[in-house]
C-alpha cells in the first residue's frame, strides 16, 4: 500500500538521532511523528523571524506624519 503523505529522507549525526529518539520515547510517539513534529516547530519558528524581520523594516519606514492617533481612529 502506498504512502499517502509525502516522504523524506534525512541523515543525521549520531548525536541528533539520539536526542530525536530520546523525546519520541519520552513523549510515546514514533521517531518519525517526532521528527515531523520538530520540523513544523521549526518552520514556524523560522516564519515568525521572517515575520518578525518584515515587521521592524515597516516600522522603521513608518512616518508617523502620516498615521492616526488612537484617538483619531475612535472618535
Amino acid at each position: 500500500m502506498p504512502a499517502r503523505n509525502p516522504r523524506i529522507n534525512v541523515l543525521l549525526n549520531e548525536q541528533v538521532y539520539k536526542e530525536v529518539r530520546f523525546l519520541a520515547k519520552k513523549d510515546g510517539v514514533s521517531i518519525s511523528n517526532k521528527a515531523s513534529d520538530l520540523i513544523k516547530e521549526a518552520l514556524e519558528i523560522e516564519e515568525d523571524l521572517i515575520l518578525a524581520d518584515f515587521a521592524g523594516n515597516r516600522e522603521k519606514s513608518l512616518d508617523d506624519a502620516s498615521t492616526l492617533s488612537h484617538d483619531d481612529v475612535w472618535s
